[in-house]
């Protein structure tokens, strides 16, 4: 028992001769951890608030569409695909294409390829492929399109199925 004591003494002494060595290190770790959870904490926030503005430029697009107002709807989605969020970039464009907002071939091919370049899942990587491969068949740039199919297809994708459809009419 009274070895116990001298024992925990000890470590209480041990670790207060450790604290005074190292108390400058000691609060240099702590400051950059304090540091790193508040930058951390900022750049979730920051990331929040964009989600959100791109959300309402979102909706105010599809409100202008509703109304008429084709090219005010038309230079939002064109923001909105730029602002590369992984969501409604590809919302956008599938309302661009949808409605045909835009005439123009090659904007809509950098939009896939703007979309392309987002770090998003395999299957959405699929799925808008797909969507661009349906874009060159309607366009009339059948080849392009059935190669994109075909992509597929030997993908093993989930839109298999329905590549071989397509591909075989």
């Amino acid at each position: 028992m009274e070895q116990n004591i001298k024992n925990n003494i000890e470590l209480k002494n041990q670790l207060i001769s450790f604290f005074n060595s190292n108390k400058r290190k000691i609060y240099i770790f702590f400051s950059i951890i304090l540091i790193a959870i508040l930058i951390q904490s900022f750049i979730v926030i920051d990331n929040q608030k964009k989600n959100y503005l791109i959300a309402e430029k979102y909706i105010k697009a599809g409100l202008y569409l509703v109304a008429n107002k084709k090219e005010q709807s038309q230079n939002l989605y064109n923001e909105i695909i730029l602002s590369e969020n992984k969501f409604y970039s590809i919302l956008a464009l599938n309302t661009i294409i949808e409605k045909n907002l835009v005439s123009d071939k090659n904007k809509i091919l950098n939009y896939f390829k703007i979309i392309e370049r987002l770090n998003i899942s395999e299957e959405k990587k699929d799925l808008l492929q797909f969507k661009k491969s349906l874009y060159f068949l309607k366009n009339s740039n059948t080849e392009e399109g059935n190669r994109l199919l075909q992509d597929l297809i030997k993908k093993n994708s989930n839109f298999k199925a329905l590549a071989e459809q397509i591909v075989t009419k």
